[in-house]
């Protein structure tokens, strides 16, 4: 997979979708367990991330030779977030885990 040699800053459209995913996984919590939806999430993530690769690939010869890239990327980006938003929680935690103030996602 070929990967961006610079990595801009996400502009508002990557917080604003980012915002809509996490506001449908809060209203699927109110029928399902918080589990059960981020187990969603992350395969509709590895999903739709497949479809990207794939999308961008000719055939499956190159989509194969690709893959172990794609899946490193992906892993690393997935890391690297994780890694952020703990780091966020851990600092703003009052904040954060306030009823009146929390985020549900």
């Amino acid at each position: 997979m070929t990967t961006p040699t610079t990595k801009p800053a996400p502009g508002p459209e990557f917080w604003e979708r980012a915002d809509q995913v996490i506001a449908l996984a809060n209203e699927q919590c109110m029928h399902s367990g918080g589990n059960e939806v981020a187990t969603s999430l992350l395969y509709a993530a590895a999903r739709f991330n497949a479809f990207l690769v794939a999308s961008k690939s000719n055939d499956v010869a190159k989509m194969q030779a690709e893959k172990e890239g794609a899946v490193a990327f992906f892993t690393e980006q997935y890391k690297r977030m994780l890694t952020d938003n703990f780091n966020d929680y851990i600092t703003n935690f009052d904040k954060y885990t306030q009823p009146s103030s929390a985020p549900e996602g």
